[in-house]
Parts: structure tokens; sequence; C-alpha cells
């Protein structure tokens, strides 16, 4: 297990993002069902590396893309 801050370091580290914020992680573990399962230690919350690194290998990157500026779809 590892807190989200080392979850970064050790992405960045291993190639697998070329940079992200452990902000952002804790964004996608509240919005994306598919994240993996999260455990509060403390005050910290924690991921289990040999989980997430599978999860954030296979995300597409969608830096500076706006959600809010979808085109509406047809119904």
């Amino acid at each position: 297990m590892v807190s989200f801050r080392e979850l970064v370091r050790r992405l960045v580290a291993d190639g697998v993002v070329e940079r992200m914020t452990h902000q952002r992680v804790s964004q996608l573990s509240r919005d994306d069902p598919a994240f993996p399962p999260v455990v509060q230690i403390g005050r910290s919350k924690a991921v289990d590396y040999r989980v997430a690194r599978p999860y954030f290998a296979g995300r597409k990157s969608r830096q500076g893309q706006r959600t809010d500026l979808r085109p509406p779809t047809a119904e």
C-alpha cells in the first residue's frame, strides 16, 4: 500500500505517466468508479501499487480536454 503522493512518485519514476499530482489522483479516486480500492490510513489515503499501476498504464490521458463543452448527444 502506498499513499497518493508515493503513488505519483512511483508512476513518474517508472515512466507510466509523464507527470501527475496527488490532487489528480485524489480526484480520480472520487470520480472514477474503475479506480482501484482506496484504504484510509489515518488522515492519508492509500492504494495497492500492484493494482494501481495497470490502471494508470491503461488509462488514456486527456490533458486539457474540456469536459463541459461536449456536444449534446442525439436522443
